[in-house]
């Protein structure tokens, strides 16, 4: 999907048959892709959590006990990331979480193509601290969202708010709502996708519909309807690598100016109004139409629920009005608990 999900997540329930079972060695009976050496790993760094508590490596489980793991790879040195004064569009911090309306064009964390200007970079720069769970090159980052895609994003300050957080999406309890410009109208105007998804195995960095993949769930409305392009809200179930972005491509309305999956890379106002390029009349949107509006979860300390919005970017907003679209319910800002 667009968004990519929390780190890999685990939910293990302890059954009878393992009573007085070593945590490390009940892991490594249940996780056979990872290595004891490495469970015992992510147990020292905290992040296994066993009943909500951080436990020892020898902690015997029990029937009936609930297991979280985050599973994380070490990444090379040379992108653990150095704080830089890059401002950050806050909409919402206290002592447990950070929620940052992210711009299009920034990386939410270093990778070998960004090894700088990142969101961890700004976070670095801005917080005190950030959970260490993901590691130091993804610092705080619960969940990610693609380098060209807008909105919300909740970062944890805390190791016991990364683990709630991530149970929590793991769930499928985090509520998600994305606005999309897309080419034509879908048919039925409002409805679910569901089609699994897995790597490409021609190009490693698309993915695809397959029957193969993993599960993989989209729900969309159609908020307007143009002749030639639609604008619509979206809501993913599951947090599969470019979602929303495949499985619209997959039912032939790819996002616009989504290069990887769509027709174009960027849409002048010609093209918007006719379907003809005329640089002459100036580019209105370069990155894939996509933004995450609207965000809400449990709060991880006092379990109040908060509810987040961001409104469109102005490169979205100029679009709509070049297509003669109000871009209703597009949603504003607001922000907090409860």
């Amino acid at each position: 999907m667009e968004t990519t999900g929390p780190e890999p997540a685990i939910l293990l329930t302890v059954g009878e048959d393992s009573a007085g079972v070593r945590l490390d060695r009940f892991l490594a009976d249940r996780i056979r892709e990872c290595s004891r050496t490495f469970l015992q790993k992510m147990i020292e760094r905290g992040n296994v959590s066993l009943n909500g508590s951080v436990p020892k490596q020898s902690a015997e489980v029990r029937p009936g006990d609930r297991i979280t793991v985050i599973l994380v790879e070490d990444e090379p040195e040379s992108l653990v990331p150095e704080p830089e004064p890059i401002p950050l569009d806050v909409v919402w911090e206290d002592a447990d979480i950070i929620v940052i309306n992210k711009p299009p064009g920034m990386a939410t964390h270093p990778s070998f193509g960004h090894r700088t200007g990142t969101l961890v970079n700004a976070l670095l720069h801005r917080a005190k601290q950030l959970s260490d769970i993901g590691g130091p090159v993804r610092p705080g980052i619960v969940h990610r969202l693609d380098l060209d895609t807008s909105g919300l994003l909740v970062v944890a300050r805390t190791n016991r708010a990364h683990r709630e957080l991530a149970e929590q999406f793991r769930r499928r309890e985090v509520v998600k709502e994305y606005r999309a410009i897309v080419h034509g109208t879908p048919s039925p105007l409002s409805g679910t996708i569901s089609a699994p998804i897995s790597r490409s195995t021609r190009d490693r960095k698309r993915m695809r519909t397959s029957r193969e993949g993993k599960e993989a769930e989209s729900e969309y409305r159609t908020l307007e309807a143009g002749p030639r392009f639609s604008f619509l809200a979206l809501r993913p179930r599951t947090g599969r690598t470019h979602q929303l972005r495949v499985h619209l491509a997959s039912r032939g309305n790819p996002i616009l100016c989504d290069g990887l999956y769509g027709r174009e890379v960027e849409a002048d106002e010609s093209y918007l109004r006719t379907g003809r390029k005329d640089p002459a009349s100036g580019v209105v949107l370069s990155r894939q139409a996509l933004h995450a509006a609207r965000l809400s979860f449990r709060h991880p300390s006092t379990g109040a629920v908060c509810g987040f919005e961001a409104p469109l970017p102005a490169d979205m907003e100029r679009t709509l009005a070049v297509l003669a679209m109000s871009g209703a319910a597009a949603g504003g800002r607001s922000g907090g608990q409860g």
